[in-house]
């Protein structure tokens, strides 16, 4: 493939979550774009030379330059494309709590639910009821770091946390239908009341990867953990 030379650049995979928030968050700031779908099993030369040391989507190249890691590439986008809406608020403080709970869904809710998309039997049971706990806390965190209001939009955009959270949990049903339920509304109400709330946004519901695809997909990795 020869190098791209327009001025944004989206390397990523079609099912991949951390490559949905990117293109959300371009799509809310109007920015344009070039899509290249990479094959994941046979990556490009070009690909590589911009991502050496993970070596996994999304990249972002803007201006011929790479960024790497879905959270560092939302802050760029922030920070470069500085016109409305605005994916983080202004003040400092209001701005850390959302990165520490972007952070806090990251590395404890995305492990956590990848344990129980691997686990069958009893261990699936246990890693279902981990993972409820987990959100236990995030909904706790959430209402009481973001009283009377949902940090998962900025007036009728979706923020920062919305499309960290959304991009991922959004497509819970696709899961559901593969493996069964995982997340159990009488459990976590709070959690699935503003996933449904994120799903709504006409914006998600365009970007997200669709329904079937995904749910074939995600049958063709089950598989292959239940060997």
């Amino acid at each position: 493939m020869e190098e791209k030379q327009g001025e944004v650049v989206l390397f990523g995979s079609w099912a991949s979550p951390f490559c949905t928030r990117v293109e959300l968050a371009l799509k809310l700031k109007g920015i344009p774009y070039e899509y290249v779908e990479e094959d994941l099993t046979n990556k490009s030369e070009l690909f590589l030379s911009y991502n050496p040391v993970h070596k996994k989507v999304p990249v972002l190249v803007h201006n011929g330059k790479a960024i790497a890691e879905s959270l560092v590439i939302l802050e760029y986008i922030e920070e470069t494309w500085k016109n409305s809406p605005k994916l983080l608020p202004e003040d400092p403080y209001q701005r850390a709590k959302f990165r520490f709970w972007a952070n806090f869904y990251d590395q404890k809710i995305l492990p956590s639910f990848y344990i129980v998309f691997g686990s069958k039997g009893k261990e699936r049971e246990t890693a279902i009821e981990d993972l409820s706990q987990v959100l236990r806390v995030f909904e706790e965190g959430i209402e009481k770091d973001f009283p009377g209001q949902s940090p998962f939009f900025n007036g009728e955009s979706l923020g920062f946390l919305g499309v960290v959270v959304g991009s991922h949990a959004c497509n819970y049903q696709a899961v559901h239908e593969v493996i069964g339920v995982v997340i159990v509304p009488e459990k976590n109400p709070e959690f699935i009341s503003w996933v449904h709330a994120m799903k709504n946004c006409t914006l998600m519901e365009e970007t997200l990867p669709p329904h079937d695809k995904l749910v074939a997909r995600l049958s063709a990795m089950f598989k292959s953990t239940q060997i």
